[in-house]
């Protein structure tokens, strides 16, 4: 039973906190394993390693895993089990134009009136950046990218639109896991220092421009990876 639990280390313990309050964390970790890819689109999850793991009963993983299978992460299949969803590449699609559409704005927005200290903070998030990619540390590069993007809307503060953008991430965020490579982090890297060049020239067309390259080439990458790993998306 130990060595079975040690498949799911990735899974912290849950702290027992206010009552009520274990669905949440129980939630929050699956969640999060589910979009790192730490199970895989269409893995099965065994409930019982779960509860071992997490030092949780049964039903607040049940209960975690029903919330999250409303998200669409997981599927509920009767008298199989519960398992990672596979990626709707259309559900990826159309979040990723949402997301166009709100982060060409912000950057447009961004290059007007962001203030000189939110493009420090940008600028100091991007050295960071480097160091990751120097270092080939790929986690930390996925949570800098994360705070490069969202540094530009709560600066701006448009709590809605990072409210919107937000809603659409958790398929997006898979699919930056599985096009995660030193080539991509690379060239991530050097669009976000675009964008900040046309941030600090308070060029808007520019800003705007970079944006939209930069999601766009992740949506590029996106539809060579599905032709060449269809088992991981779901049928269309």
């Amino acid at each position: 039973m130990i060595d079975k639990i040690e498949q799911y280390s990735f899974l912290e313990p849950i702290e027992r906190g206010p009552r009520g309050n274990t669905t949440e964390q129980v939630e929050r970790s699956l969640r999060a394993a589910i979009v790192a890819l730490d199970f895989a689109p269409g893995e099965f999850i065994d409930k019982g390693l779960v509860c071992a793991r997490l030092g949780v009963s049964r039903f607040p993983v049940s209960e975690a895993l029903a919330r999250l299978a409303a998200e669409g992460l997981v599927e509920i299949l009767p008298q199989r089990g519960t398992r990672a969803a596979r990626i709707g590449l259309a559900e990826v699609k159309e979040s990723m134009l949402i997301r166009k559409a709100l982060e060409t704005m912000v950057a447009q927005a961004a290059a007007e009136r962001l203030p000189a200290s939110a493009l420090a903070a940008l600028k100091e998030n991007l050295q960071a950046q480097e160091l990751a990619v120097g270092r080939d540390d790929r986690a930390r590069f996925h949570a800098l990218d994360l705070a490069f993007h969202a540094l530009l809307v709560d600066s701006l503060e448009m709590p809605r639109v990072a409210a919107v953008i937000e809603a659409s991430r958790a398929n997006i965020d898979r699919v930056r896991q599985l096009l995660s490579s030193p080539r991509r982090h690379a060239v991530t890297l050097a669009e976000h220092r675009d964008l900040l060049k046309a941030l600090e020239a308070r060029d808007t067309a520019a800003a705007r421009r970079t944006m939209e390259a930069h999601l766009e080439a992740v949506m590029d990458e996106l539809e060579h990876f599905s032709s060449d790993h269809p088992e991981v998306f779901a049928p269309q």
